[in-house]
């Protein structure tokens, strides 16, 4: 099972607590949450961020996936739990592991619209997102109707002045259409940022060897 992913922030919303666009709350930690799709099946997602750590948990069949990162982007492991085959793995990226996950990223330049619209209830302008690898241009819809760490942005957008609500990701080559329905500030529960001690830890090409 190749899940060698960088995407720390692959998208968020959907959660159990829906925010109102008007509410213009300065999260410090939360959940975002989503629905999409990876490699070839629906898979539902949900991001705990704090301003030091993001941890992806991430539903993808029988098997539960956990992605760790930190602020500084020098962090990524990837936690494989499958009960029903009694799998419990940790890959934890080599640095040079992680500099090859680094580059694979786009690398944007960004030019505000004018245009305006509402998604999922948030006030959003779009932006035009210009890969300067690809040369391919994305259109971006982000929102300034509350402000979060940087950690819970994809770090590709991460400096283009808001919160992304409709926009592409990128893994491992492949593009993923995300769009966002709501963020609340709820705590991550105890362990959501960590390893289990019961996990074989190893690299990230051991663990893309299952």
């Amino acid at each position: 099972m190749n899940i060698k992913l960088f995407n720390v922030a692959l998208g968020m919303a959907l959660t159990a607590t829906t925010l109102s666009a008007s509410a213009q709350k300065n999260y410090t930690q939360g959940v975002v949450s989503f629905t999409t799709e990876m490699r070839g099946q629906p898979a539902e997602v949900k991001e705990y961020f704090t301003a030091d750590s993001t941890a992806a948990l991430i539903t993808m069949g029988p098997a539960n996936v956990k992605i760790l990162s930190n602020a500084k982007h020098d962090f990524f492991a990837v936690v494989l739990d499958v009960p029903v085959a009694s799998i419990k793995k940790a890959g934890i990226a080599t640095p040079a592991e992680v500099e090859e996950a680094m580059s694979q990223l786009p690398n944007f330049t960004f030019t505000p619209g004018t245009e305006t619209k509402q998604i999922s209830g948030f006030n959003c302008k779009k932006v035009v997102a210009k890969d300067a690898k690809s040369g391919k241009t994305y259109d971006i819809w982000i929102t300034n109707d509350f402000t979060v760490p940087e950690t819970a942005l994809p770090v590709y957008y991460a400096k283009i002045g808001g919160f992304p609500v409709q926009y592409t990701a990128f893994q491992q080559g492949q593009e993923t259409s995300i769009t966002i329905t709501s963020i609340a500030d709820t705590i991550a529960p105890a362990g959501t940022f960590s390893i289990g001690k019961d996990y074989i830890k190893g690299s990230m090409a051991d663990l893309s060897a299952q």
